[in-house]
């Protein structure tokens, strides 16, 4: 990366959504990543693509997806349950691209839930195209420890 300043996020996020914060360092460095606040059992959240989100194609680099629809689903079971959501298995599919400059949406819901553990699916879109689908199983930890 050079020195140079890297471009800011779009001026606002899409409507109904708010910054995100005390997500951890690891997203706090690659977000800014912001959510749809409601009750619902729809986890929404979302991140303007820079260019440090690209891979040498200038797209949007698969581990930087990856991470994002980790935390959506996370969010989803967090949501669902209460608890801290830890992953044990993500699996993504990757269905179209996204470029700098885009916003990527991402929704997840969670499916089943027993007492440890948790199951969540959900998507990244790009206006009207789907960029992924993806599934994953969570452990469930109280948020305590």
């Amino acid at each position: 990366m050079s020195g140079a300043p890297e471009e800011a996020p779009a001026a606002s996020p899409p409507e109904g959504y708010v910054p995100s914060h005390g997500r951890g360092g690891f997203s706090t460095l690659n977000g800014p990543y912001f959510h749809r606040p409601g009750d619902g059992d729809l986890a929404e959240q979302a991140f303007f693509a820079l260019k440090r989100h690209a891979n040498g194609v200038g797209l949007v680099h698969g581990g930087m997806l990856s991470a994002f629809m980790d935390g959506v689903l996370a969010g989803a079971v967090g949501r669902g349950t209460g608890k801290a959501a830890l992953t044990i298995h993500l699996s993504i599919d990757f269905l179209h691209i996204a470029r700098v400059g885009e916003w990527v949406m991402g929704e997840g819901r969670m499916t089943r839930a027993t007492r440890d553990v948790a199951f969540a699916e959900g998507r990244a879109y790009v206006g009207g195209h789907d960029v992924v689908r993806c599934s994953g199983i969570f452990k469930l930890m109280s948020r305590d420890r």
